[in-house]
């Protein structure tokens, strides 16, 4: 049989808060019955207010069938996200770590140092995490995958910098990346029209805001920001401070 193509951290990214959450529960609670590994597919009967027949295909978790509302009208819906997780996780439980779903940039409040090592293994993450965010120039029937990528990108980030600890090295990695971001839009190419990449550079920006009470040297990092011109002024909340 195939494996499936996907991988829990991919289903954990791509969809929105409320969608995985619901799935993780419908998958403890045994709601998940039935469970068939196909040639190219896995299908299931999830138990909710009724009994759905879902199907998904093994290399996109987002494609496949179910006879709920949502499935009827081709929308992603809770039972095929448990399914594919059944499919993802084989006989493995959901790990703990997995469960929460971080929805938005958020300040750890922990005042703790980076060591070098941490630093480059951060930027690396980070790195890798921007390749999602990319430019757009394709047809328009594949505009919604690109902006799912997007959310994908972000979603991914914002577990990143909601790691991060209170310290000025932190605040640096986190002006690099309102700047790397910045030139993504503005000469990379990338299409922000339902406003998902700058939402999430508002919440870095208050994360660095509260960096700021915490450790006033935080704010040694915005002095990059002087003279700059960004796509929406974003810089000027943060030099406001210096």
């Amino acid at each position: 049989m195939l494996r499936t193509k996907y991988t829990i951290d991919k289903i954990k990214f791509s969809v929105d808060q409320s969608t995985f959450e619901k799935a993780t529960e419908l998958l403890e609670m045994g709601k998940v019955v039935g469970y068939k590994d196909n040639v190219y597919s896995v299908s299931a009967t999830v138990l909710g207010g009724n009994k759905y027949k879902v199907v998904v295909d093994k290399n996109l978790f987002d494609a496949g069938t179910c006879d709920c509302y949502l499935g009827k009208n081709n929308t992603l819906c809770k039972h095929m996200v448990a399914v594919a997780l059944k499919a993802a996780l084989g006989e493995n439980k959901i790990p703990e770590e997995i469960k929460n779903n971080v929805s938005e940039p958020k300040s750890s409040g922990k005042i703790e140092k980076l060591n070098k090592e941490e630093l480059i293994i951060l930027k690396q993450e980070i790195t890798n995490t921007l390749k999602f965010i990319k430019g757009y120039n394709g047809p328009s029937r594949i505009w919604f995958a690109y902006q799912n990528s997007l959310s994908e990108g972000c979603r991914r980030l914002t577990t990143i910098v909601n790691k991060l600890p209170v310290c000025p090295e932190s605040a640096e990695i986190l002006v690099d990346l309102l700047l790397r971001l910045d030139r993504k839009l503005m000469t990379g190419g990338v299409d922000d029209s339902d406003g998902t990449v700058g939402d999430f550079m508002y919440g870095v920006i208050d994360i660095l805001l509260d960096f700021t009470k915490l450790d006033p040297s935080c704010k040694k990092s915005f002095e990059k920001l002087r003279g700059r011109e960004t796509c929406f002024g974003w810089e000027d909340k943060l030099l406001s401070v210096l």
